[in-house]
């Protein structure tokens, strides 16, 4: 099935993107499947998918942004999968690529087509519900002509979809344990490896008003 429309893990050693404006590149779309989500008060179960990029550049003190392996840190935005006016997808794409959907591409995006894109991406620090401060993607932006014509680096990570239809195992390992336990969560996971699953309200992609592209 075509996926048409943050996770952060690890250890205490865990360094998160800095803040500020970088460069990066769409190397992996995960499904997550239908998740809880509350906002106001209100509980609904939507169809999320996770976007993930690698970031290039230096931080505010010069230093190439760099995990200890000397490969460059990634960052992930999680989305509801929808085109609805209002979706956060929508509105993150439409700046992205500098110019809004047509008519023809609302009525359908496959997402694959953000993968291998490069964007500009505002990072910002944010607490949470929780009471804990977690580093997010604000926005994302079109990298502007004089960077593209200075020429943009090589992408380090291969490009890769992850469906929970076709699952690739392969790169479901590489996943840290929060995101394998939040797909694994999802009721389409739980079907697929014949466990019973709460039922949830079924809606189409058209009908969701929270939060699909390129």
């Amino acid at each position: 099935m075509a996926l048409i429309a943050k996770e952060s893990g690890g250890s205490s050693t865990f360094t998160p993107v800095p803040q500020g404006m970088h460069l990066a590149r769409c190397y992996r779309v995960v499904d997550l499947g239908t998740q809880k989500s509350e906002y106001l008060g209100t509980i609904k179960h939507l169809p999320k998918v996770m976007l993930q990029f690698e970031v290039f550049g230096e931080d505010e003190s010069g230093n190439p942004i760099l995990t200890n392996k000397g490969e460059p840190m990634t960052i992930s935005k999680n989305f509801t999968l929808s085109l609805a006016e209002k979706a956060t997808l929508r509105k993150d794409l439409q700046t992205w690529r500098g110019r809004d959907f047509t008519a023809d591409e609302l009525r359908g995006f496959e997402l694959k087509n953000v993968l291998g894109a490069w964007a500009m991406i505002s990072v910002v620090k944010a607490e949470g519900n929780n009471g804990k401060e977690y580093t997010n993607i604000q926005a994302i932006l079109s990298v502007p002509q004089q960077i593209k014509k200075a020429g943009l680096p090589d992408g380090h990570n291969a490009l890769g979809i992850f469906s929970i239809d076709e699952p690739d195992m392969t790169m479901f390992d590489t996943f840290s344990d929060g995101l394998r336990s939040k797909i694994e969560g999802s009721p389409e996971w739980q079907q697929r490896n014949g466990k019973s699953a709460p039922t949830q309200a079924s809606t189409s992609i058209n009908d969701l008003d929270d939060d699909i592209p390129f």
